[in-house]
């Protein structure tokens, strides 16, 4: 892979992921200072994980149907700036419903046709999917922190106009980056649904959404959770931090990982972490040292838990399948997985409380590791060599 090509791809995750890592901490906050409850919260933030149940998918089609990847994102990432300007003036249940609507539908779809056209441009090229994907992890990492403590200065409404620069920014480098050619591949006659319906499939796919659901709690509510614990906002966004810097830290092992063990032991192994991960989150929520050990966690429960679930749908969904596999996946791990832990979350700390919900939530990584241990069986076992070889 060229530097010029490195570079461009590697600019815009770290944009795209520095959008994530301002809205996912801190947008529950916002809500709650608009006077949401905890039940509203979780309608108005599970409405971003069900978008992407429909809205990947028709822009995948669109991507792999013309074959004009970067187009489709440009498009996505103008449409999200639009739609989160009307943010501006949604006060109210309603109006806020909308414009989140309006929002996701759009954004939720702009990481599933990046990843795609990344992996498109990997396989033609020498280039390593965890080089280019920890610099997403990096732009994470420094907007938790700064928004941590701008928000403590400037108040919590200031984090609108961060965002809206950074969907200005982000829209902007849609400019910069390059088309990929997919070439011909001998499953391109097959049609995606004789993929999906392989019970392997299905037994991958329903893993990550069990695993997703435990995070889709995480992620509409930690900082709600942390703020009623006590903790500042700064702390909050170390907090978070810690564990995508770990993150990253796995993915730079990635290679030598995935060179020594299976997919599918990886998967499990990043699984039963979830299980204890959830479980001390919910348990002891008051010691700080226990929550930083939770946090480093998130290695496994995010980072190699993605890296080997993209390398399996990449083996299953491969050719002009790869954009639809991609976000079929994203679809039904981070749509119908974040939604129900979103959804569900939102209703169980309203009349549960926070540290029952968390541990509760201990047990759909548990089920996600049953199901992917009694169906996911790989034709190959190890990842291919290209994508996180060194």
């Amino acid at each position: 892979m060229s530097h010029a090509l490195h570079f461009n791809l590697s600019r815009f995750y770290f944009i795209y992921y520095f959008f994530v890592g301002a809205f996912v901490p801190y947008w529950g906050l916002y809500l709650t200072a608009e006077s949401f409850s905890p039940a509203d919260i979780g309608v108005l933030m599970s409405l971003f994980q069900l978008s992407r149940i429909v809205a990947p998918n028709l822009w995948g089609w669109l991507a792999d149907h013309t074959g004009q990847r970067v187009r489709w994102i440009r498009t996505t990432a103008f449409l999200g700036l639009l739609g989160f300007i009307a943010i501006f003036w949604a006060h109210d249940f309603s109006s806020m419903f909308v414009v989140m609507i309006a929002l996701s539908l759009f954004t939720s779809s702009t990481l599933p046709l990046s990843e795609s056209l990344v992996l498109a441009h990997l396989a033609s090229t020498n280039g390593h999917y965890s080089k280019i994907r920890l610099w997403g992890s990096w732009g994470f990492i420094f907007a938790s922190i700064l928004l941590g403590y701008l928000t403590d200065w400037f108040g919590i409404a200031s984090l609108l106009w961060f965002i809206l620069l950074v969907q200005c920014i982000l829209f902007a480098l849609t400019w910069k980056l390059p088309e990929a050619h997919v070439p011909p591949h001998p499953h391109d006659d097959f049609s995606v649904w004789q993929i999906l319906k392989q019970p392997a499939v299905l037994s991958l796919l329903i893993g990550c959404a069990m695993m997703v659901t435990a995070h889709g709690l995480m992620y509409n509510f930690y900082s709600i959770y942390l703020a009623e614990h006590g903790y500042s906002k700064g702390m909050i966004g170390w907090l978070w931090s810690l564990g995508v810097i770990c993150e990253i830290g796995i993915f730079m092992k990635m290679p030598w990982i995935m060179a020594r063990f299976k997919l599918k032991t990886i998967l499990l192994v990043s699984l039963l972490i979830g299980v204890v991960r959830f479980s001390m989150m919910g348990l002891v929520p008051d010691n700080l040292w226990l929550l930083l050990l939770a946090q480093t966690m998130h290695a496994f429960t995010f980072g190699s838990f993605h890296a080997a679930s993209v390398e399996v749908v990449t083996q299953y969904f491969n050719g002009r399948h790869q954009a639809k596999g991609q976000a079929i996946y994203n679809s039904v791990a981070y749509g119908i997985g974040g939604a129900l832990g979103g959804l569900l979350g939102g209703f169980a700390l309203q009349y549960l409380g926070g540290q029952l919900t968390f541990t509760l939530a201990a047990i759909f990584p548990l089920l996600g590791a049953i199901i992917v241990a009694a169906g996911l069986h790989l034709s190959q076992p190890y990842a291919r060599r290209g994508m996180f070889s060194h």
